[in-house]
């Protein structure tokens, strides 16, 4: 048995660092030391200030949480370490799993996914956020030559900007009120707008914004007939959702998309381990580097966090870095 240090959620608003027992890895797991950790900042800012609706504590809860929601709470799920011990073809091998911001844990070796060679370790901890946005464009299903628009430039928003850069034919256009967005657009390949500048007729737009000004937004941009897929986690603020006006008459849709489940026309051949090979796979475009936009010691997610759900640092995805003296 031996000890490492996980970041907990105390209270809303409140985390700390807390020593953690670390069991001695049996045959079929493996211990891992962590490399980077990713705070996905919509989802982990929203569990921070205790936003989940009670409705939602079962869906919500993460594959390694401790602990039930409000708080306390050990929540995460991109983390990237090297496998210290376990079966003979992981040991040493840099893997990705699903488990929150800690130093070292142990878990099945089937919880770990080996990162493929030309990703590297930073990057990877962006394979859960591109997961996401594979499943949302298999719910999507565009076709060769739609016009897309990619509403909310957060980490969501970009990974699913960042696929559709690849899509053959496509005018994909991210959409984002932050003027300083467009930089991100750039290194991803696709378009940039503000809001009141997008392209309109669109096929397909993918909503990522979590706010009610984007969902209307994605509304009026949609050609006859066309679909907003919703990506937002709203957790538990309303939202306002003109479905009079052009609604009706224009025959548009309205669906969800949530990575829990894999999207149902690759249900029946794609597992959920093949989905993150996948997301591995397309995270070998360092194009994808332009989403990690922030970075600190893992010592000071505790002073971070708190800064990340004020809003007062401006980052996609916050990188978290981990060290032998961290423990």
């Amino acid at each position: 048995m031996s000890t490492a240090r996980a970041f907990w959620l105390a209270a809303p608003g409140v985390g700390e660092l807390r020593a953690e027992a670390v069991p001695e890895p049996g045959p079929d797991e493996v211990l891992v030391r962590t490399l980077h950790s990713g705070v996905s900042r919509g989802t982990e800012t929203l569990v921070f200030r205790g936003g989940v609706p009670d409705s939602q504590h079962a869906a919500m809860r993460a594959p390694y949480q401790q602990g039930d929601f409000p708080a306390p709470v050990k929540y995460g799920y991109l983390n990237v370490g090297v496998v210290e011990q376990g079966p003979a073809e992981l040991t040493g091998r840099t893997v990705f799993c699903l488990y929150p911001h800690q130093t070292r844990y142990v878990v099945p070796a089937d919880a770990v996914t080996v990162i493929p060679a030309g990703v590297p370790a930073a990057r990877a901890v962006l394979a859960g956020t591109v997961e996401t946005a594979v499943n949302a464009l298999w719910d999507a299903a565009p076709l060769v030559g739609d016009r897309i628009a990619v509403i909310g430039g957060g980490m969501v928003g970009c990974a699913v900007a960042g696929v559709l850069a690849r899509f053959p034919g496509a005018r994909v256009q991210l959409v984002d009120a932050n003027p300083a967005r467009a930089a991100i657009a750039d290194a991803l390949g696709v378009g940039f707008a503000l809001p009141a500048e997008a392209a309109g007729d669109c096929d397909l737009v993918v909503h990522a914004s979590a706010t009610s000004a984007g969902l209307t937004r994605a509304l009026e941009l949609l050609a006859f007939e066309g679909t907003v897929v919703e990506l937002s986690w709203f957790g538990d603020r309303p939202v306002s959702v003109p479905l009079g006006e052009q609604f009706h008459s224009r025959r548009l849709t309205v669906r969800s998309s949530q990575v829990g489940a894999v999207a149902p026309a690759r249900r029946a051949r794609r597992s959920y381990a093949d989905r993150l090979a996948l997301a591995l796979d397309l995270l070998r475009d360092p194009a994808f580097d332009a989403l990690l936009t922030g970075r600190c010691h893992f010592t000071e997610l505790p002073e971070v966090l708190p800064r990340l759900a004020r809003g007062d640092l401006d980052t996609l995805c916050h990188l978290v870095t981990y060290d032998d003296s961290g423990e």
